[in-house]
C-alpha cells in the first residue's frame, strides 16, 4: 500500500514537471540532448524530416511550444519541430564570426590567451559577465567574448 502511494507521487510529480516545462516562456534558448535529432516541417511525427542533427550539445533557441514538440531556430537560422524530449534545458554556444577568435584565461582583452578557437565549434556555456562568456569544450575552458557566441545572452 505504501509503495503504491509512494509510485502515485511519483507519478504525479512527473506530470506536474511535464506541465511546468510546457509553461516556459519562450523564447529560451536548449541544447540537442540526442544523438540524433529529425527536426520535421510540422509538430507530428508524421510530418516529413526536413533535417536530421547528429550534434549532440548544439544550442538552439526554442521559440514555440506545442504539447510534445518544439519550434526551433538553429545557429544557421533554420527552423523547424522536435520531440521536446530530445532537447535539453542546458545552456550550450557556438563560436560565430569570421576567422579564429581566442579562449582567455580571464575576462579580459588582456588575459592570457588560453587557444584560439574556430567558428562552428560549440561548448557548454558557463557564467556571462561584462561581454565575455566561460566556454568549455572538450575538457578546455577560458573566456571569450559574448560578440563571438551565438546562444549566449537573451534569446
Amino acid at each position: 500500500m505504501i509503495a503504491r502511494a509512494l509510485l502515485l507521487l511519483i507519478a504525479m510529480f512527473g506530470i506536474a514537471v511535464s506541465a511546468a516545462a510546457q509553461d516556459r516562456e519562450v523564447p529560451y534558448w536548449a541544447t540537442i540532448r540526442a544523438s540524433e535529432l529529425n527536426m520535421r516541417v510540422g509538430p507530428s511525427a508524421d510530418y516529413r524530416i526536413d533535417w536530421v542533427y547528429r550534434r549532440p550539445g548544439l544550442p538552439v533557441k526554442v521559440i514555440r511550444v506545442l504539447e510534445g514538440w518544439r519550434l526551433i531556430e538553429d545557429p544557421d537560422g533554420a527552423r523547424g519541430w522536435v520531440v521536446a524530449r530530445l532537447l535539453s534545458p542546458d545552456r550550450g554556444a557556438i563560436v560565430v564570426g569570421k576567422g579564429a577568435t581566442e579562449l582567455r584565461d580571464a575576462p579580459s582583452d588582456s588575459a592570457a590567451v588560453k587557444w584560439r578557437i574556430e567558428p562552428g565549434v560549440s561548448g557548454v556555456l558557463g557564467d556571462c559577465e561584462a561581454g565575455w562568456c566561460e566556454l568549455t569544450v572538450a575538457k578546455r575552458s577560458g573566456w571569450i567574448r559574448s560578440a563571438r557566441l551565438w546562444g549566449a545572452g537573451d534569446p
